[in-house]
Order: C-alpha cells, then sequence, then structure tokens
C-alpha cells in the first residue's frame, strides 16, 4: 500500500529516505540512507572501477554511454512518469528534460575523443630540439551533487562529461528527488555491469559534505548558491576542484524592433515551465518604452491561460511557498503592481502565474532569486537602460535578447554565462555549447568541450628530438650560444607589429 505523508518532504525510516509527491504527499520511493562510511566505501570502490574504465579508451567508453543513451530514449516514458511522481512537474515537462539529457549524452559520448584525445603542439623557441604533446588524463572519481528541479537533464551534464572523459562517478541526487537518481545508475549498471562506474548514494547535505571530503579528484554541484558556498569549503580543506552550478537572477530583454507576439511566448515559457523553479529562468523583463505596453498585454494573455496542476505543476519544496509569497508581497507593498495573479496566488503547493509591474529596484523580487512562476516587467528607455538594470545583479547565469538590429550586441554585453537570442533557455538543448555562470551563479562548465575538459586533467609532455641547436636550458652553454638565442630572439619577437 502506498503511505501518504507531508507532501514534497522527505522523511527517513528505518534507515530509507522516503521521497513523496509534492501535490498528492503519496509516496514516491524509497531508497538506502548512506553514512559517511558507505560514501567513503563507494568512492574506493568507484576507484577501482576508475582503472578499467579508463582502460577501455574512448571508444569503449562511447559505445556503452551510447548504449545508456539508448535505453534511456527506449524508457524514456517511464523516467518521465518516474519525474511526475517525485517532483509533481507535468509529464510532457519530463519528456522535454529526459530529451535534453539524452542530447548532451550524445554529444560527449561522441566527440570525447576529438577533444581529449592526445595531440602534438608546435614546439617553441628555447626547446627547438623537443616535441610537445598535449593529453587530458581523468580525475579518477568524480563526486556530482544534484539538484531536485532538473534531476535528470542537470545531473546528467557532468556525468556524461566525467564518464566520456574516463573518470567513475559517485552521485548524490537532491533527497528530494532520489528515485530519478536511482533510476538513472540502475539503468547505466544494466548496460555496464562489468565495474560499479556510476554509483550513488543518498540522504541530506551531509551526505553531501561527505562526499566532498571523501578524496575524490573533483565535485560538480547544481544548486543553490548559499550551498554552493558550503561545497566549496568543504571541497577546499583538501584543494579538490570543483564546479558549481548556482542560482540564477535571469533577465530578458525586448528591443524596439522585437518581434513582441514572441518575445511574450518565450518570456511565459521562461518564467513559468517547471512553475518556476529553473535556474536559468526568466526572472525579470526589460522592454523598451515604444513595445512595453503591447509586451504586457500579451504576456498576460498567455500566462492567464495556463493552469494550476495541468501546465503548472506543484512547488517542489514547501518552504519556497513562503519565499515566494514574501517576493510578491515586498514588490506590492513597495509600489508594485500585479497584473496578474499577486497577493493570493500561493496557494499550497501550488502558485499561480503572477506577472508585475512597476517594482522597484530595490524589492526581493528584482534583487533575489524567487524561484516561482513569477515575472516583473520593467519599463526602459532603450536598450542601454535595459542591459545596465539587467546587470545590476549579483548573479550571472543566462539571459534572454528579443530583437533584430542589435539583439547579438545587447547580448554580447549582458554579464552572463549564456544568453539566448530570440529564444529563451534555447542554450540547455545544445550539446555542443557550454553551461554555467558568474558571479554568484558560480563558475566552472559543464556541457560542450568546455564541460569535457572540466573533468580531465591537461597534462604536457616534450620529447627531445635530437641535438640541441640552442642549448638554452643547460649549464654547459657558451657565451657564444646566449648570444644566439638572443640574435634569434630579436628576429622572432624583436619587429614592431
Amino acid at each position: 500500500m502506498t503511505a501518504t505523508h507531508v507532501p514534497g518532504l522527505p522523511v527517513i525510516e528505518d534507515g530509507q529516505l522516503i521521497s513523496t509527491n509534492p501535490a498528492t504527499g503519496a509516496e514516491a520511493g524509497r531508497v538506502p540512507v548512506a553514512d559517511e562510511k558507505a560514501v567513503n566505501a563507494a568512492v574506493e570502490r568507484a576507484r577501482e572501477a576508475a582503472a578499467w574504465w579508463q582502460g577501455l579508451g574512448f571508444d569503449g567508453r562511447k559505445t556503452r554511454m551510447l548504449r545508456w543513451r539508448s535505453l534511456i530514449v527506449q524508457r524514456i516514458e517511464e523516467l518521465a512518469a518516474l519525474t511526475h511522481s517525485e517532483t509533481g512537474k507535468p509529464l510532457t515537462d519530463g519528456l522535454i528534460e529526459a530529451t535534453a539529457a539524452v542530447e548532451h549524452l550524445d554529444w560527449a559520448a561522441r566527440n570525447a575523443k576529438r577533444v581529449l584525445g592526445p595531440r602534438r603542439v608546435r614546439t617553441r623557441l628555447l626547446v627547438a630540439e623537443h616535441s610537445g604533446h598535449l593529453e587530458y588524463q581523468p580525475f579518477g572519481v568524480v563526486g556530482v551533487i544534484g539538484p531536485w528541479n532538473y534531476p535528470i537533464v542537470t545531473p546528467v551534464g557532468p556525468i556524461s562529461g566525467a564518464l566520456a572523459a574516463g573518470n567513475a562517478i559517485v552521485f548524490k541526487p537532491s533527497e528530494y528527488t532520489p528515485v530519478v537518481g536511482q533510476w538513472l545508475a540502475d539503468t547505466f549498471a544494466e548496460v555496464v555491469p562489468e565495474h560499479p562506474v556510476l554509483q550513488v548514494v543518498h540522504g541530506f547535505g551531509d551526505v553531501g559534505g561527505a562526499l566532498c571530503r571523501s578524496g575524490v579528484g573533483k565535485v560538480a554541484f547544481t544548486g543553490s548558491t548559499a550551498t554552493a558556498k558550503k561545497v566549496m569549503a568543504a571541497c577546499a580543506e583538501n584543494l579538490v576542484p570543483v564546479v558549481l552550478e548556482a542560482g540564477g537572477k535571469d533577465a530578458l530583454i525586448v528591443d524596439d524592433d522585437a518581434d513582441v507576439n514572441l518575445a511574450a511566448e518565450a518570456a511565459v515559457w521562461g518564467a513559468m515551465t517547471n512553475a518556476g523553479q529553473t535556474c536559468i529562468g526568466i526572472e525579470r523583463v526589460y522592454a523598451v518604452e515604444p513595445v512595453y505596453d503591447r509586451f504586457v498585454e500579451a504576456v498576460v494573455a498567455k500566462a492567464g491561460k495556463l493552469r494550476t496542476g495541468e501546465e503548472i505543476g506543484p512547488i517542489t519544496m514547501p518552504k519556497q511557498l513562503d519565499i515566494i509569497r514574501d517576493h510578491i508581497e515586498d514588490a506590492l507593498a513597495k509600489g508594485g503592481r500585479a497584473v496578474l495573479g499577486g497577493a493570493d496566488a500561493v496557494r499550497a503547493p501550488y502558485v499561480a502565474p503572477t506577472v508585475l509591474v512597476d517594482v522597484p529596484a530595490d524589492s526581493s523580487e528584482i534583487r533575489e532569486e524567487t524561484f516561482g512562476p513569477t515575472l516583473t516587467i520593467t519599463r526602459v528607455r532603450d536598450a542601454d537602460e535595459a542591459v545596465e538594470k539587467a546587470n545590476d545583479t549579483a548573479y550571472g547565469l543566462g539571459g534572454s535578447v528579443f530583437g533584430k538590429r542589435n539583439a547579438i550586441r545587447i547580448a554580447r554585453r549582458l554579464r552572463s554565462g549564456m544568453v539566448a537570442v530570440n529564444g529563451t533557455l534555447t542554450f540547455v538543448g545544445m550539446g555542443n555549447l557550454p553551461f554555467g555562470g558568474v558571479g554568484e551563479s558560480g563558475f566552472g562548465r559543464i556541457h560542450g568541450a568546455d564541460g569535457l575538459r572540466e573533468f580531465a586533467r591537461a597534462k604536457a609532455i616534450t620529447v627531445r628530438r635530437g641535438p640541441s641547436l640552442l642549448p638554452a636550458m643547460t649549464f654547459e652553454r657558451t657565451p657564444a650560444q646566449v648570444k644566439q638565442i638572443v640574435k634569434a630572439l630579436r628576429l622572432l619577437y624583436g619587429r614592431k607589429p
């Protein structure tokens, strides 16, 4: 019989972490809770598995990763249903999320050899008798700490990059979505049964802390900025490098020559998808004066058609409801107006789509990450003012620009790791583009060539090919040879450009 618990609140009973549906409280599944000893044991098993996995080479790893990709696709409805049961998000959202994960997995498997394979590099003056070689070696074991809002695509990003680079993985999913994390590890084990290359450990923050201190070679974390700082501090104890993808307060700019209807459609999707629980979600819009009124009208019309419980799922973390309510109330108290939704939009476990205008820049709705289906729209004089206001934030994850003649130039001026032009969130669908932020949104990259390189150490090797023509690196060089070196230096580098 399925038990009923507090909706969305994970609990531990008899050594089992119980995951619940945030809308109904129905039990989604149970997984064993790990302690520090179990985490350390998993890492030790991973060390042995990593040696075997690295030994397969790029082609051997590619074959097995593509088998995993195919298995996920064959069972994608099952995965979407599981995600729905744990997060409450609509089934279609789960399908789209899984599709993006498959894209990143496929790209990493197919491109790791090209990006990370050994290569020759040109020699230089001081060591002309040597050839240069560059290769990328895996860290061995990588710890991945995943979030609850996108429990498929977000962890699969670093997992796929780390696997393709030759690492074994110990994965700690969010305590809110442990069953999805276990499914990923179990399906990988079906296609790679020989060694525990991808293991999963479950629990709360103490388990994540244990993973950071377990001796892994690197940690990839996705979650809030506050938790990212704790992860970084724990890893710093042993100088373990990190990739941190943290919070965001992404902005969309609507220029005067934008397609207003398309911009409104994209803004509603970017702000309201997954009930606004998206790190790269659009939380602020800056629309220039000539199109502002039409844009607001179009956004309200489109967002007003969305239905809570259907297109808009529940808020997964119960405590987030208070944050969303506080942000809305603060915006209204400081002079903002709700043109859709408002103070009564929060009705646990749902939040109705809310659109706010005339919100002052010092309100929490503008300054802090809301993580709900709310959107502020601010009138600005021109694109310059829009860029200034968009960049006035501690975050710097993603962003969006709608326009024609100046859209690319505006996009380049945004202080963020990613920008979509005439779309929102689209960069997450391209496996060959890096994903990550700046400032309080974290650092490092997953996805693409940059993401692959995050999970391997660059190693330089020089090989002597013959006698030294200009012996610089030896105590046996003569004064005449030093003069030859200086002469060659002036010939090569002394001329004005």
